[in-house]
């Protein structure tokens, strides 16, 4: 499913040039910032990408059945079995911070402006 995520984006940049504005737009949706040597190494990624697409598309897939997963392997999961868990006041012996009911942890979101 993946794999076939990421072929069809490729396939939408086959149509596309790839031009500065392409990448700039590209790091703006990614919010990451680029000097020029970066960005030429970026386009020419992206051609290369682009290229290894054309050449799949050459590839004859007709009755190959669309991989789904890497392996045959089944998940062998166990039961779920209710059972006890430790009391409120157990679990937060060991915080280094709590307000008696929740751990408490540093804000490492920051609101943008």
């Amino acid at each position: 499913m993946v794999i076939a995520c990421c072929l069809l984006i490729f396939a939408i940049f086959v149509y596309m040039e790839v031009n500065d504005a392409l990448v700039q737009n590209l790091a703006n949706l990614a919010r990451l910032q680029f000097n020029e040597q970066e960005k030429e190494i970026i386009k020419k990624d992206l051609q290369r990408m682009i290229h290894f697409v054309d050449k799949l598309n050459e590839l004859n897939t007709e009755g190959v059945e669309p991989l789904l997963h890497m392996t045959d392997a089944i998940n062998v999961l166990r039961e779920d079995v209710v059972q006890g868990s430790i009391p409120r006041s157990e679990a937060l012996k060991n915080a280094p911070e709590t307000d008696g009911v929740f751990f408490k942890v540093p804000k490492v979101i920051k609101k943008q402006e």
